[in-house]
């Protein structure tokens, strides 16, 4: 069993594509023959440079999935669902599939994202594509370091990966979302109302003791447990990215987890806020445009998605 690469150190450069897939009998066979190849794909473009760490995620959503497959959807296979709180929305925009490429230099990304989307031909166009860059330390664009709050070791595979023994074990959810930040607002703010907002010192990266944080701070309501009390974990790998010429500078927010209720428990925390209308004061900085969910199955799946449609587990 070959699960897809998803924890892996950060990386320099990304790309983020997502794609929708013609209503038509060869645009389908395409999206299945690039599923099947995608693999193939990966490994001849990784092999020039393998220092450069190259790393592809390949997602499917639920419409395409009954489209393209003949065995019943993975049971949290969802499509998106607007959030819409009092003050801000979480939009649907959803996709077919999910291109997630990863790497240190943009080169190796660029040639590994014109491969499948050649393979996938004119019944394929892409809807979003974000190339997203690291940041001094793994910051966003607001400042504050992203990504700290990742599981470690073992515990992000757990996070991550459907456990054994379970259907579609080694297979994944991710949920994509792109946002925009008014940096005019945000650098307006003191550094001590902008930690508030996050919940975060900026220059150390410490959160603040429980008691002490807002409680409609980023941290706070982005911290979710179960019944017990043990906080759920899932796996983000965000990108900042930008635009001089549009004068658009912005996050792309990715999440993985074989448990997409987390995210949606996160995402309703922010957008409608715990208690309701105590939502995320980050969104008074950052917009959301796209949000759309997608299933990651494992390489051995996609390995047989062309024969004609009947995948294999």
């Amino acid at each position: 069993m070959m699960r897809q690469d998803i924890v892996e150190k950060p990386s320099r450069s990304g790309v983020f594509l997502v794609v929708e897939i013609d209503h038509t009998r060869e645009a389908e066979e395409a999206a299945r023959d690039t599923l099947s190849r995608f693999d193939a794909f990966t490994r001849s473009v990784g092999f020039r440079h393998p220092e450069d760490g190259l790393t592809a995620v390949v997602g499917i959503g639920a419409r395409a999935w009954d489209r393209l497959f003949s065995l019943p959807r993975p049971v949290d296979l969802t499509e998106f669902e607007e959030i819409r709180g009092a003050k801000h929305v979480a939009p649907a925009t959803g996709g077919d599939l999910l291109i997630h490429l990863r790497a240190e230099h943009e080169d190796m990304c660029f040639e590994l994202a014109r491969i499948p989307l050649d393979n996938l031909g004119e019944g394929a166009r892409v809807t979003d594509e974000v190339r997203g860059f690291k940041y001094f330390n793994q910051r966003d664009l607001l400042g504050f370091v992203d990504g700290t709050a990742n599981p470690r070791t073992e515990r992000s595979l757990e996070a991550v990966y459907i456990p054994k023994g379970e259907p579609w074990e080694g297979s994944t959810y991710v949920t994509v979302q792109r946002y925009s930040h008014d940096l005019s607002s945000w650098n307006a703010e003191t550094v001590e109302e902008q930690e508030r907002v996050i919940g975060r010192t900026k220059l150390s990266d410490v959160a603040f003791p429980a008691h002490e944080r807002p409680s409609n701070s980023h941290v706070a309501l982005n911290t979710v447990t179960d019944e017990s009390g043990e906080e759920l974990k899932i796996y983000r790998l965000n990108m900042p990215f930008g635009s001089m010429a549009e004068r658009t500078f912005g996050t792309f927010s990715i999440g993985y987890t074989h448990q997409p209720e987390i995210i949606r428990m996160m995402l309703r925390n922010m957008f409608i806020g715990r208690p309701e209308g105590n939502y995320d004061r980050i969104l008074d900085y950052s917009t959301a445009h796209t949000g759309a969910t997608f299933f990651v199955p494992t390489y051995d799946f996609l390995a047989t998605a062309n024969n004609d449609g009947v995948a294999r587990r």
